[in-house]
């Protein structure tokens, strides 16, 4: 009995707890499709209130089993364009967005609630331009909206957040950063519709890469991670409580805060390993090290600390600080069991980069040592700031460096030899005030041996023998001692013995003799695509103090020796080519460097060289040294344009009348500049030169003398050939910037042929426009001096001078002034005048050429003419026509207006034209 009773209460349960399923599936079913047109109506208000961004998406589903048992509302091919300004450009992409419903507010609320996100196959595209405006901005807040923030009128009141197989993109412009997370999953719990809350995630990442600055940090690394965040939605404010993560193989516990600032962001990021194992941590390496890991033995324990804290805030130049504490123990490396590894690896390393500025690098290595079985290399360095910094170093070491090359698997390049030092270095290290810091110690190589994959044959039997001294913590102080120093390449030995002391003032004997196939040693060490050639032979013996040769007590110094160069390329900052020295010989006695036969070529140009250069040791050895010589120079062809120096300068706007610029100039711009001159020359030399080219003028045997001195070029009884006439003139030049330089310039040229010249050269149909369909023969005797601009060409205002222009047998066309004062006269004869044996004086000064009074005879007519124009063309010519026969009777003109469009009318008043003052002067 009792049995039937059970058995018919068992009955009873499955049938009711069967009626409860068919009840529960048949809602299932039937709500979706009850509640369809409320749920997407609703959802599409929420999105037009809501967003910012442009949504599309194809078609939109209700179901409990999408995501079950969550009733959610599924778009599928769904897309949201960004915030502006990246509102044509896609924030979020997926195939699938499901919105999930909170069934209360479905059944009982007006408003229907969204507590969930489900993200399927996505793409999240964050991007944030240089001036830190994101995109992701796409969420109106309440003040945006105009809605009161209640319960029962909020449409999304977030609890989790699902984001599948998904592909994550963050590309910040303003901090440098991108960021790629492939096979990106991640399940986010908490309340999310709180001002602050508390978010659960769980994350995963197939492959993470990281980019600072263009330079990949992290590559193609796994990330498995549980984070709790509290975030604040008011402050926009994210705070890192526990974050436990696995990148590859290595374990991170991450930590922080991180607040969005109206123009920049606020960060303090604390990210820790501790008792790691040195191999995890080369998991988390860039691929190329991850190749080689894999046949690498490691062990040791490494602990890792590294801090962000501070401000970023590009437009203000506002940086945090980074922090980074090192420590390896006990470390063992050994690479394709190498019969010699690396053990007692031990570091501890801390660097300190303040606002990210490498000026206020402090680095403190308080131990980098390592053993190969007897062989040791210890050494610490602290070290704070980069160009000038203070320096305490210790070095200590006898290491075989074939053995160390082996046991660390450097497959690119063979070294060998052993590495002996023991130095020791405590001071500041600035050039500018000559400090060196005082040091003691020595470091010698014995048998040294390169080679790379770049070139077949290796550099040998490298031997150096070094000591270094300073006492004084200065230049003056430091010695420096190699005996000797050399190697052997390609069969040919090169050896130097040098004993330097005073950097100051230096003292010095240096003996070299060998062969430098610099062409061939560069291949060794640079990547196919690249090369410099160039050849080196030397036999010296150098003894002698700098400031005997500066003084020239050169009966103390003992120079002697040959150096012979071939196809040397010198490249300096002062020129924006290289020189290419072909083939040259010289010969050293005391301070003097003879060379003949010297040939070497500059772009198109060719030079040809006879001479000496004199203080050629203190000029090398010392920032004032000043080098000077004497030679000849021939050329068969020289283009000045190649010399104009190339600089980064702003790309100005437009200029002003007095050639000022009219606004704040754009950024800068690659853009040719003025030949400077280096102030450390002190050199003279007889050119010929057969052919040069300035500027599209083309010069034909050039000769004169040169000089060249503190920073200033001097041209002396310098003749040559210009458009068919014999040139002879002096010039003065001094570039002060790439912007400006100064000249000053007398020319004399005897008869020649105005057309031509109006047709050849720039300057002249500048200078004298109204020679423009004038024909004879002219001379010219001018002096004039001014500025010079970028483009070496003269700035207007700036010119003063003057001369005399002497006409013989000119006949003057087209000449639109006197066309205007013929046609003013009723005398056709004025319009194309003829002027014979008549001298023009000219004064220029502030834009305006002053012409003297003159006079001149022509068809009976007796014209005086005097005045001033413009360098832009304005006129302001006073004229008496002195009519036929003897010109007692003279009508008075004036002419105004432009050279253009001359304005003539009768009577002594014109109109004067301004000056234009050179702001600069």
């Amino acid at each position: 009995m009792a049995a039937t009773n059970y058995k018919s209460i068992g009955l009873k349960i499955l049938k009711y707890v069967g009626i409860t399923l068919v009840v529960l599936l048949a809602l299932m079913f039937i709500v979706p499709l009850a509640f369809s047109d409320k749920i997407r109506d609703q959802v599409k208000k929420t999105a037009n209130e809501r967003l910012n961004g442009e949504l599309n998406y194809t078609d939109a589903n209700v179901s409990f089993f999408t995501h079950f048992p969550s009733l959610t509302l599924s778009l599928t091919d769904f897309k949201l364009n960004g915030s502006a300004p990246f509102q044509n450009e896609k924030f979020i992409a997926a195939d699938e967005v499901a919105f999930g419903i909170n069934l209360s507010s479905l059944v009982f609320g007006k408003t229907i609630k969204i507590d969930e996100i489900f993200l399927s196959n996505s793409l999240i595209n964050v991007k944030v331009n240089e001036k830190g405006e994101a995109n992701y901005n796409v969420y109106k807040g309440e003040k945006e909206t105009g809605a009161k923030e209640k319960e029962s009128e909020t449409g999304i009141k977030l609890e989790e957040i699902q984001i599948n197989n998904s592909k994550l993109v963050y590309d910040d412009q303003s901090t440098d950063v991108h960021i790629d997370a492939f096979g990106f999953d991640y399940l986010g719990n908490g309340d999310l519709s709180q001002a602050i809350f508390e978010l659960h995630s769980k994350i995963k990442i197939g492959k993470l890469n990281l980019i600072y600055a263009k330079e990949p940090y992290l590559m193609n690394k796994k990330v498995d991670g549980e984070l709790i965040t509290k975030i604040n939605t008011n402050s926009l404010s994210f705070v890192f409580e526990e974050n436990d993560l696995s990148i590859n193989k290595l374990l991170v516990d991450f930590k922080g805060k991180f607040d969005f600032l109206k123009d920049g962001y606020n960060m303090d990021f604390v990210v820790k390993s501790y008792k790691s194992d040195l191999y995890e941590l080369f998991t988390a390496f860039p691929p190329k090290y991850i190749t080689w890991l894999k046949d690498a033995e490691l062990n040791g324990k490494i602990d890792l600390l590294l801090t962000l804290k501070g401000e970023y805030i590009a437009s203000k130049k506002i940086a945090p600080d980074l922090n980074l504490d090192f420590k390896v123990k006990d470390g063992f490396v050994n690479y394709k069991k190498s019969a010699f590894p690396v053990s007692n690896l031990n570091m501890d390393i801390s660097t300190k980069v303040p606002s990210l500025n490498p000026e206020l690098l402090i680095v403190d290595a308080r131990n980098l040592s390592l053993n190969i079985e007897k062989n040791y290399l210890k050494t610490q360095l602290k070290m704070n700031g980069l160009s000038a910094p203070d320096v305490d170093l210790v070095l200590d070491s006898k290491i075989d460096l074939e053995k160390l090359n082996r046991a660390l698997g450097v497959s690119n390049i063979e070294l060998k030899g052993m590495l002996v030092s023991d130095l020791k270095a405590k001071g500041k290290f600035d050039k500018k005030q000559r400090l060196f810091p005082n040091a003691n110690g020595t470091v010698d190589l014995k048998n040294g041996f390169v080679k790379t994959p770049y070139y077949p044959n290796p550099i040998t039997d490298i031997n150096v023998v070094s000591k270094i001294n300073n006492q004084k913590g200065t230049y003056d102080g430091l010695s420096v001692v190699l005996d000797p120093a050399g190697f052997t390449f390609e069969g040919e030995p090169f050896w130097v013995k040098a004993d330097l002391k005073n950097f100051d003032n230096l003292n010095y004997d240096i003996k070299a003799k060998g062969v430098l196939n610099i062409s061939k040693i560069y291949k060794v060490f640079s990547q196919k695509g690249l090369d410099v050639d160039g050849y080196v032979k030397a036999d010296l013996e150098l003894t002698g103090n700098q400031s005997d040769a500066e003084k020239g007590n050169y009966a103390k110094l003992n120079n002697k020796g040959t150096l012979e160069v071939r196809n040397i390329n010198v490249v300096t900052e002062y020129l924006p080519k290289s020189l290419l020295i072909k083939e040259g010989i010289f010969r050293f006695n005391q301070d003097k460097m003879s060379f003949n036969t010297f040939l070497a070529s500059y772009g198109e140009s060719d030079f040809k060289m006879n001479g000496y250069l004199q203080n050629v040791f203190n000029f090398i050895s010392s920032k004032n040294g000043v080098l000077r010589g004497a030679f000849t120079l021939n050329s068969k062809y020289i283009n000045v344009d190649e010399f104009m120096s190339s600089t980064a300068v702003a790309t100005a706007p437009e200029a002003s009348t007095n050639g000022t610029p009219n606004a704040t100039p754009p950024p800068t711009a690659q853009q040719s500049g003025v030949i400077l001159v280096p102030h450390n020359l002190d050199l003279q030399f007889y050119a010929t030169a057969h052919k040069i080219n300035y500027q599209g003028l083309t010069l034909q045997d050039g000769k004169g003398a040169v000089k060249m001195k503190n920073g200033k070029i001097l041209m002396q009884n310098t003749g040559f050939n210009l458009i068919g006439c014999n040139v002879m003139m002096n010039a003065a030049y001094e570039g002060l910037t790439p912007q400006k330089a100064l000249f000053e310039y007398q020319i004399n040229a005897k008869e020649f042929d105005i057309k031509r010249a109006y047709k050849q050269v720039k300057m002249f149909r500048e200078m004298a426009s109204a020679a423009e369909n004038a024909e004879g023969i002219v001379s010219l005797d001018y002096k004039i001096k001014g500025r010079l601009d970028q483009q070496m060409m003269p700035v207007y205002p700036s010119l003063i001078g003057g001369g005399v222009i002497s006409v013989k047998n000119v006949k003057v066309k087209g000449m639109k002034m006197f066309g205007a004062v013929s046609s003013k006269t009723d005398h056709e004869e004025m319009k194309n005048p003829e002027l014979s044996n008549v001298n023009i004086k000219t004064t220029v000064k502030n834009n305006i050429i002053t012409i003297e009074r003159f006079k001149f005879k022509f068809a009976g007519f007796r014209p005086r003419i005097e005045g001033t124009s413009s360098l832009d063309g304005k006129l302001n010519i006073k004229m008496r026509l002195g009519l036929p026969p003897f010109g007692i009777i003279g009508v008075p003109l004036t002419v105004t207006g432009t050279k253009d469009n001359p304005k003539v009318k009768v009577g002594k008043q014109g109109e004067e034209i301004e000056e234009t003052k050179d702001i600069e002067e």
